[in-house]
């Protein structure tokens, strides 16, 4: 992506403006380490997808017999280890103190990351939608940032 970037420059062509990375709060480090940097550097705008990784971050996902809730269990399955259940408490935790829900509380965590310009998540109900459109209302104070950066930290 930097040798695209450096390319555009000097050839005074197109660059680019967006970047469509997976990112959540679980599947971050590939984009922090590698692509946050770049984005923030050249101000090209990230709608980032999996905003909610397959719904795993709504908390409907818990144990193994949640799987068959959904034809996308299976997808959730990589989630559901001691990383992912701690993720899932610390949601649960600044929801209960936000009076929110764990999807609005990740979804609002991107919205405060730096660089994130609009996360891509599904809605399949009107609840779904509903819970979107909060995300964009609910502002995560520092306490509440820091204890999911410390719950999603890879080990």
């Amino acid at each position: 992506m930097l040798e695209a970037i450096q390319v555009s420059k000097a050839e005074n062509y197109p660059s680019y403006q967006t970047l469509q990375p997976q990112y959540n709060l679980y599947d971050r480090a590939d984009y922090e380490k590698t692509l946050q940097p770049l984005v923030l550097e050249h101000g090209i705008g990230v709608i980032n997808y999996y905003a909610l990784a397959s719904g795993f971050l709504s908390g409907k996902y818990r144990g193994t017999a949640d799987l068959t809730k959904n034809p996308r269990g299976q997808a959730v399955k990589r989630y559901l280890d001691t990383r992912g259940l701690r993720i899932l408490d610390a949601l649960d935790l600044v929801a209960a103190r936000l009076n929110a829900n764990p999807a609005r509380v990740a979804l609002a965590w991107l919205f405060a990351r730096p660089g994130i310009t609009a996360p891509i998540a599904s809605a399949t109900t009107l609840a779904h939608l509903d819970d979107l459109v909060a995300a964009t209302r609910l502002t995560l104070d520092v306490e509440a940032i820091s204890l999911l950066n410390l719950a999603s930290a890879e080990s």
